[in-house]
């Protein structure tokens, strides 16, 4: 007679060659993440939800909401107000150059050493902040800077006379654009390459121009990680404070700074209220990420 089987499983130990059963024991591989862990826990969990509590707090720790409502303060709002116009001028002006720039180093008929300069540049500028970038900034466009200098004397052509200031909404938006347009860059790149050379193909034969090709297809595509990194891009700027700081001082009324000053300033010192400030920084920067992650979500759906 043939050997009979039981419906229940034989079990393998590792002794005799099978895999060990998962969720059984303490499996070393989770040391490599306890650092990530610890750093994660003290220097970001402990200190936003330091922060939470306090702004709920008064000085001597009893609880209150007049921080919060604090927020509600006329110069509290303007600087929230232009805090959110920045980061978005910022955002979607490195929304747009980046994409082409992506699309110009990815499909654009480039010489072969165009994309790996340009990738190389964009991992360095996307993370050149704070006073480097201010002093590099004002070494070029200030009042005696290279560029505004260059094109006094080679052109007769005063840029200062025609409204522009470096330290004015115009000047630290395109000091924001240094680095984030090579930001979309990198993080759109992938996306691009994404994009199966199919599609082009077939719709090039069914006579479609390179226009309707993008408008019909590559964009309805790309959307969601255009989307998605515009709202990083967002995110990225409306948290900045080191170089507005560097760049522009208190001359503008910017979030980060006022938050700054009610924190560590000598003048303006209440120290919950900045909690309450970065509360509120913490809810639009929260929201712009979870956005990115959710698009960013719906991309990688696409291109599978």
């Amino acid at each position: 007679m043939g050997s009979e089987t039981t419906g229940a499983p034989v079990e393998r130990t590792a002794a005799q060659g099978g895999r060990p059963s998962p969720g059984r024991g303490f499996s070393l591989t989770w040391l490599g993440v306890v650092p990530f862990f610890v750093f994660a826990t003290l220097f970001l969990i402990a200190p936003t939800g330091l922060l939470v509590v306090g702004a709920f707090q008064t000085a001597d720790g009893s609880f209150t909401l007049a921080n919060l409502a604090g927020l509600l303060h006329p110069s509290i709002v303007a600087a929230y107000v232009i805090s959110l116009e920045i980061s978005a001028a910022s955002a979607l002006g490195g929304a747009v150059i980046g994409f082409f720039l992506a699309r110009a180093i990815v499909s654009g008929g480039l010489p072969g050493w165009v994309r790996p300069t340009v990738t190389t540049f964009s991992g360095v500028a996307s993370n050149f902040a704070g006073v480097p970038l201010a002093f590099a900034f004002l070494a070029t466009l200030g009042r005696t800077g290279l560029v505004t200098w260059a094109l006094m004397e080679w052109f007769g052509f005063n840029l200062y006379a025609t409204g522009f200031k470096l330290l004015s909404f115009l000047g630290l938006t395109l000091t924001y654009l240094y680095f984030q347009i090579p930001l979309m860059v990198l993080i759109l790149t992938p996306a691009l390459e994404g994009l199966k050379k199919e599609w082009g193909e077939a719709a090039s034969i069914l006579g479609a121009s390179s226009l309707q090709y993008w408008r019909m297809v590559a964009l309805p595509v790309l959307w969601p990680s255009l989307l998605g990194a515009t709202l990083l891009l967002f995110a990225n700027a409306f948290g900045a404070v080191a170089t507005a700081y560097a760049l522009t001082g208190s001359s503008l009324n910017i979030v980060t700074i006022l938050l700054y000053a009610q924190i560590r300033g000598d003048v303006l010192h209440d120290q919950n209220l900045g909690y309450a400030l970065a509360l509120g920084m913490i809810v639009i920067t929260g929201g712009a990420n979870v956005g990115y992650i959710w698009l960013r979500g719906r991309a990688e759906r696409w291109v599978k």
